[in-house]
């Protein structure tokens, strides 16, 4: 943090004091008033198209039940009238009953306009018939990697991983129109919270060629690291055409799913789920095919970034990764989200190839419900941010939004106070795993950085490096840990650029 500095040419030139500036010749003065300058922020795992997608959509964050699902969805089909209504956001654990419904209130009210609503964390899906019927699911639809749910011989509408694909490639394509209007909304959210660079986990190469042209425009002015989605088109093109750089957009790495997600049970685990004890989630591609796409992304420069959850999951992908990049140096390959680990297998990551990117809101929205999922002992390594920032020495923190908020306040007092908003549980969850303040602010940035190959040109404010800066409201060093999630941001800055400021 710094209290003044000079910029020139989107760059750093200088930082230090009033009185240190005065050897500098301005064409502008900005007056930060004495209020604490950062490093522009950096999201380490979201999805900003995603964001900017569900911006068009049904909102289905924070329902309470399904009868409010339910609500949301008919006034959204009135006011929108959409050939496919298309929502994301319920989750069942905040509901009295925490059970996947059934689809037969959405075949009632929409007998012929397909339905598919996603589950926060995308892992999940309740489709109704006509959508079912749309994308050619039966009851002897094959569900590997995943789960089509069938009660009494007929389908429930609930999917799990894999199968929600078959609904996701009948949704109507966006046009370019409305690309752009999606990643425009997306763009003003993270500006107004201080996101000056996003890692977007998972784009298709259409996308990432409409961020290039709009970067390159001067519309879209947030840095993007774009990971590719593991598909077959993505693979042949990128990692035959190597890295992609621009001053904005950094097109290196590919994301790949291991396993699902813990609140609908697809998280791979070594033992039975505590709170379903014949299940133990899933892989989402057979070990082989993980083993194959690894070295074949590892014969590159490309990074390998995995969404690992389950313990299961995790030791397969650290094994993998281990096993490939034993001869290797500075490969700085992740592990997104590392949520449940076993306490043997923390010593697989390591500080040069093998690093860890993790969600703290994950930990403050699944407390009250992961140890029921998992059982005293396995919790014990979930979660579990102080041991693996030991292990590594640095640790990436986002949000994965949309299923979190987009708001990095929140995500640094998650990191801090292990607690949510309203200071439950007293003295925080599992608060051993806290990070300290200067730990999750370097998180934000200069480690963020670190796992992006761009350390030496953004996440911290010395000389030449992009004057990437957020003024902000609050000096989230020094006011009490319970007003940290009320941060709000003055200003953003990019490569010296005002971007936002606050009215």
């Amino acid at each position: 943090m710094v209290t003044a500095m000079a910029v020139k040419d989107g760059k750093v030139l200088a930082t230090g004091t009033n009185a240190d500036m005065e050897a500098y010749s301005a064409t502008q003065i900005i007056d930060a008033q004495g209020k604490a300058i950062v490093p522009g922020l950096i999201d380490g795992h979201c999805h900003f198209y995603g964001l900017g997608q569900q911006l068009q959509r049904v909102d289905l964050v924070g329902t309470k039940s399904y009868d409010e699902v339910l609500e949301r969805i008919s006034s959204f089909q009135k006011e929108k009238n959409k050939s496919f209504i298309i929502g994301r956001g319920w989750d069942q654990n905040d509901w009295e009953i925490q059970e996947f419904p059934s689809n037969q209130e959405l075949n009632e009210m929409f007998p012929d306009t397909p339905v598919a609503i996603t589950r926060i964390d995308g892992h999940a899906m309740i489709a109704n018939q006509a959508a079912l019927d749309s994308a050619g699911i039966t009851t002897t639809t094959d569900a590997s990697g995943g789960a089509i749910e069938i009660k009494d011989g007929k389908l429930t509408g609930i999917l799990v991983d894999n199968p929600m694909e078959l609904v996701e490639a009948i949704f109507p394509k966006e046009t370019t129109k409305e690309s752009i209007a999606s990643l425009m909304a997306a763009q003003d959210i993270n500006l107004s919270y201080g996101l000056t660079t996003v890692d977007d986990a998972g784009l298709f190469k259409e996308t990432i060629e409409l961020i290039d042209s709009l970067q390159q425009a001067g519309d879209l002015k947030v840095k993007m690291y774009a990971m590719i989605s593991n598909t077959p088109e993505n693979l042949d093109y990128y990692l035959n055409k190597g890295i992609i750089k621009t001053d904005r957009l950094n097109v290196r790495s590919v994301k790949f799913y291991a396993d699902g997600a813990l609140g609908s049970r697809g998280a791979a685990m070594k033992e039975p789920y505590s709170d379903r004890h014949d299940h133990y989630g899933a892989l989402l591609s057979p070990i082989e095919t993980i083993k194959e796409t690894a070295a074949r992304i590892a014969a590159t420069e490309y990074q390998m970034n995995t969404h690992a959850i389950g313990d299961s999951a995790n030791y397969v992908v650290l094994k993998t990764y281990q096993e490939l990049l034993k001869d290797k140096t500075d490969r700085r390959w992740r592990i997104e989200h590392a949520q449940i680990v076993d306490s043997a297998d923390f010593n697989l990551f390591d500080e040069q190839n093998i690093l860890p990117s993790v969600q703290p809101t994950h930990a403050t929205s699944d407390m009250y419900w992961a140890q029921d999922r998992v059982g005293a002992d396995r919790i014990k390594g979930a979660y579990a941010y102080q041991t693996l920032l030991k292990q590594s020495k640095r640790i990436a923190l986002g949000t994965d939004y949309p299923v979190e908020q987009v708001n990095p306040f929140l995500t640094f007092y998650a990191a801090v106070a292990r607690q949510d908003t309203s200071g439950y549980p007293e003295g925080g969850f599992l608060p051993e795993q806290a990070l300290s303040r200067e730990d999750a602010l370097r998180g934000m940035t200069i480690w963020a950085a670190y796992f992006n190959f761009e350390e030496t040109e953004k996440g911290s404010l010395e000389p030449g490096k992009a004057a990437d800066f957020v003024i902000l409201n609050d000096n989230i060093m020094e006011i009490p840990v319970t007003q940290l999630h009320q941060a709000t941001v003055k200003s953003t800055f990019i490569n010296g650029e005002l971007v936002y400021e606050s009215k």
